[in-house]
C-alpha cells in the first residue's frame, strides 16, 4: 500500500493538473461554484484518508469526480444514502474526463463566468480561481490587490452567480464576442501567473502550457476572431523560450537563443499572421500587439539583436488601447533602452496607479533604470522589488543586482 506521503503526492498532482476541470464538471449541472468547490475539497480530504489504506486508484481524477458528485448530492439533500456507496470507480462513469470533453466543459464555465450579470471587474479573477485553480493570493497578486480583498470579492461573485441562476452554457456565436474579452483575459492570466512553470516540474507541464491549450482550443471554436489568434500567438511565442529556463533567472534579452524552440517560434509567427489576415482592417487588438512584441524579441534568434525602437513603438500603441499597469511599466523600460534611463524614469514617474506600490515589475524596472543612471536610489528600489516577489530565482537575481550598487548588499534571502 502507498505511504501517506505517496498518497498526498498523488492528490497534489491531481489538484495541479485537474482542479479546474473537475470544478467545471461539478458546477455545470448545479450552477453553484461554492458547492462544487466544497464537494471537491471533501473528495480530496477523503483521498488523503483512504488512499493509504485502499491504494491510489488507477484514475485519481475519476475517483475524485465520483466522490465529489456523491458529496454534492449529500449537500443538496437529494441522496441521503450516498455516503454508503462504494468508492471504487467504474471507468465508464468517468468518460467525460476525456481531455477534449473536459476542455469544452471548462470553456463553458469560462463563458458562464463572463455572463453580463457578473460584474465585469470580477469576471477574470473568478475564472482564474474557479476554473483554472489559482488561489485568491495568486489572483490578487496578478491584479495588485491584497489576497484577502480578492477572496472577499470572489465570495460575493459566487453568491451572485448562485442567486441569479446564471446558466453554465456556451452562448450562441452571436453572443460570444461580448464575453470573449474576459475569457481571453483569463486564459492570458493563466499563462502570466504561471509563466515560469511554478506549478509543475517543467514549464510544459505547468498551467502556462494549459493556457496554450485553451488558446488553441479557442482558435478552433472562434477562428474568425483576430484576438483569439493574437492570444494563441502570444502564448506560443512566449513558451518557445521555455528551453532557456534554467536554475537561475536570466532576463529575456540575455537568454541563449540556441535554447529557444524554432518550431514554436514559427508556429507563433504563423498564428500572428493569421490574426492579421482575419482582422483584415480595423484596429489592432491588445493580444495581437503583445504577440508582435514577442515576435520582435524572437527575431533576436536570427539577428542577434533586439529592435528596441520597434518594441517601444509597439508598447506605445498597446498603452493607447490597453493602458494596463504592466504595459505602462514595460513602455518605460523600452523607452529607457532607446532614449536613456532618465527618459525611462520620466515615463515611469508619469504612471498614476494605486497598485504601482505593490507591483513588483514597477520597482524592478525603476531599480534597473536608476542603476543605469548611476543613481544611488537604485538600492532602495531593488530592496522593494525583492520584498514583493516570492520567486527564489528572481529574488536571487535582484539580490545580485543590489549587491553591485554602491554600498549595496544582497538581501535576496531575507524574508
Amino acid at each position: 500500500m502507498p505511504s501517506p506521503e505517496e498518497a498526498r503526492a498523488a492528490a497534489e498532482r491531481a489538484a495541479r493538473t485537474s482542479y479546474g476541470r473537475l470544478v467545471a464538471l461539478l458546477a455545470a449541472p448545479t450552477r453553484d461554484l461554492a458547492l462544487a468547490e466544497d464537494a471537491l475539497a471533501d473528495a480530496f480530504e477523503r483521498a488523503l484518508r483512504t488512499w493509504p489504506e485502499n491504494g491510489i486508484p488507477g484514475s485519481p481524477e475519476g475517483w475524485l469526480l465520483t466522490v465529489a458528485r456523491h458529496r454534492q448530492s449529500d449537500l443538496l439533500g437529494s441522496a441521503a444514502a450516498t455516503r454508503t456507496r462504494p468508492l471504487d470507480v467504474d471507468p465508464g462513469v468517468v468518460h467525460d474526463l476525456d481531455p477534449d470533453a473536459v476542455g469544452d466543459k471548462r470553456l463553458e464555465l469560462l463563458f458562464a463566468c463572463a455572463h453580463p450579470a457578473v460584474d465585469r471587474a470580477i469576471r477574470t479573477p473568478l475564472m482564474l480561481q474557479v476554473v483554472l485553480g489559482f488561489d485568491a493570493d495568486q489572483v490578487g497578486a496578478a491584479f495588485a490587490v491584497p489576497g484577502l480583498t480578492m477572496a472577499q470579492r470572489l465570495v460575493r461573485a459566487k453568491r451572485r452567480i448562485k442567486d441569479a441562476g446564471i446558466p453554465f452554457a456556451v452562448p450562441d456565436r452571436s453572443r460570444m464576442p461580448g464575453r470573449l474579452g474576459s475569457v481571453l483575459e483569463a486564459v492570458y492570466g493563466c499563462y502570466a501567473i504561471d509563466w515560469r512553470g511554478t506549478s509543475a516540474p517543467t514549464v510544459h507541464e505547468s498551467m502556462a502550457a494549459e493556457a496554450r491549450y485553451l488558446a488553441d482550443t479557442l482558435t478552433t471554436l472562434l477562428p474568425e476572431e483576430p484576438e483569439v489568434w493574437g492570444l494563441a500567438a502570444l502564448i506560443t511565442l512566449s513558451l518557445a523560450r521555455a528551453g532557456a529556463r534554467t536554475e537561475d533567472f536570466v532576463p529575456l534579452d540575455e537568454q541563449d537563443t540556441a535554447l529557444w524552440s524554432r518550431p514554436m517560434i514559427a508556429q507563433g509567427e504563423e498564428q500572428l499572421r493569421r490574426a492579421g489576415r482575419v482582422r483584415a482592417a480595423g484596429r489592432v487588438g491588445r493580444f495581437e500587439l503583445e504577440a508582435a512584441i514577442q515576435a520582435v524579441h524572437a527575431e533576436r534568434a536570427e539577428t542577434g539583436t533586439v529592435d528596441w525602437p520597434a518594441v517601444r513603438t509597439l508598447y506605445a500603441a498597446l498603452v493607447e488601447i490597453a493602458p494596463t499597469l504592466g504595459a505602462r511599466v514595460a513602455l518605460a523600460a523600452a523607452t529607457g533602452r532607446v532614449d536613456g534611463p532618465r527618459s525611462g524614469l520620466s515615463v515611469l514617474d508619469g504612471i498614476e496607479d494605486p497598485g504601482a506600490g505593490r507591483f513588483q515589475p514597477y520597482w524592478a524596472t525603476r531599480a534597473g533604470l536608476l542603476a543605469l543612471a548611476e543613481d544611488p536610489a537604485a538600492a532602495s528600489s531593488y530592496e522593494k522589488a525583492i520584498s514583493l516577489t516570492t520567486d527564489a530565482q528572481v529574488r536571487a537575481w535582484l539580490g545580485a543586482q543590489l549587491a553591485d550598487q554602491p554600498g549595496g548588499h544582497s538581501s535576496a534571502s531575507s524574508a
